[in-house]
């Protein structure tokens, strides 16, 4: 199977065959749906990626546990808002517990094939009273046509749902992805995002689906920073239930890569857009690194940086921050032969500044889907790419208000 072509669908985390989901409000958040149920009418082979912060929240040790003793497979994923059931001691280890054996109730499966997510504040325990409440009512409702409730419920401070599906044409057959996730603060994942979730319809053995979704997520969203800040709740999963009829192998990983790229990147990039306090989307660039490791080490430096990201937001073309940020990366950078671009301007190369080209920056500076980019200077073919935003005042309000 070497060919392929792919197509936008409706339907997100439905849009594949034999998945229904459905989103409910239980009362954890004040209003506005709060938890998540996403479900295989047939056991599908899953997987999942972690965060790697050391302060893991209850649903996320849960998690790496059933998919070791599931050898890899799922049926159903309930998901909560407004708890992140992190730091919550013996008692938040048992609510993730209680959560995945209702659902195993509720959807009629084994009890090792639930994964359960959370996300919202940390420190506060889990309504398991409204929580079991919701799973019933959430079992209930589940519909081919769920996936959008169901991606409006994991939604914290995000200002809008995450969606995005494919239908994939193959030599072997048409097999469809669909997605969907969750971020807005708190966000360098090191793995995924605050939580994401892709479905496939196609046939996938456990380890190659581990293996795949470890790929895209390094370069979607493990590519993406709001804050620099890595969550203790972060994961992403994929379920594939083969409810199309089309088995990808070995020697299709590279379809299965670009298939679920498909749908990842959008989420990825999709989080950036709705960060906190966000106005613009910012991709970042670096090439002529001496390796795409050195690359991608510049490239979130840069991504991270509060002085590039402030100067972006208040419009100021400050290439001076961009080299002193690629020069501090740890990578190496030669600044004889460095140069910094922001949109189609130049404005630093060979050791010259352009400053006389400022206004050109500045302009473009005004738009909401900027790019910068570096050449480290290098020689090398190392390069990165990955997407940010800009650091407002706004941010900083919903930071200092999040928990009062």
């Amino acid at each position: 199977m070497n060919t392929l072509a792919a197509r936008p669908v409706e339907g997100g985390i439905t849009a594949p065959r034999g998945f229904r989901a459905a989103g409910v409000f239980c009362g954890i958040k004040a209003k506005g749906l709060d938890l998540a149920l996403i479900v295989s009418d047939t056991r599908a082979a899953a997987a999942g990626v972690f965060t790697v912060n050391r302060a893991q929240a209850a649903p996320v040790i849960l998690s790496r546990r059933q998919l070791a003793a599931s050898s890899g497979h799922a049926t159903a994923v309930v998901v909560n808002s407004g708890c992140a059931n992190a730091c919550t001691g013996s008692d938040g280890m048992e609510h993730a517990e209680a959560m995945a054996a209702r659902t195993a109730t509720a959807v009629g499966c084994g009890l090792s094939d639930v994964l359960v997510a959370s996300t919202g504040v940390i420190g506060v325990k889990l309504d398991m009273a409204k929580v079991s409440c919701g799973i019933q009512t959430a079992a209930a409702a589940l519909a081919v046509d769920g996936g959008g409730d169901a991606a409006r419920a994991i939604m914290t401070t995000d200002p809008f749902p995450k969606e995005a599906s494919v239908e994939i044409t193959t030599d072997a057959g048409t097999f469809r992805v669909g997605g969907m996730a969750k971020g807005s603060g708190m966000i360098e994942p090191n793995m995924a995002t605050m939580l994401g979730f892709v479905t496939t319809d196609a046939a996938v053995a456990p380890a190659l689906l581990l293996r795949a979704l470890k790929a895209v997520a390094d370069d979607t969203f493990n590519a993406i920073t709001v804050d620099g800040e890595c969550s203790t709740n972060d994961c992403v999963f994929a379920l594939a239930n083969g409810a199309s009829g089309v088995g990808l192998g070995e020697g299709d990983y590279a379809v299965l890569v670009e298939a679920m790229r498909q749908v990842c990147e959008p989420l990825a990039v999709g989080i950036v857009r709705g960060g906190e306090g966000a106005t613009k989307l910012v991709t970042v660039r670096v090439t002529g690194a001496a390796s795409d490791d050195d690359a991608r080490r510049a490239a979130r430096a840069i991504a991270n940086s509060p002085l590039v990201k402030t100067a972006i937001h208040g419009g100021d073309p400050n290439w001076g921050r961009l080299v002193a940020v690629a020069g501090r990366s740890g990578s190496d950078f030669v600044l004889d032969a460095a140069a910094v671009r922001i949109g189609p301007v130049e404005l630093f190369s060979a050791g010259t500044p352009y400053d006389e080209r400022a206004p050109q920056a500045a302009e473009y500076l005004k738009g909401n889907n900027l790019v910068v980019a570096v050449d480290m200077g290098t020689g090398g073919a190392g390069t990165s790419q990955m997407w940010t935003c800009d650091l407002s005042a706004e941010y900083v309000r919903i930071n200092a208000d999040y928990r009062t």
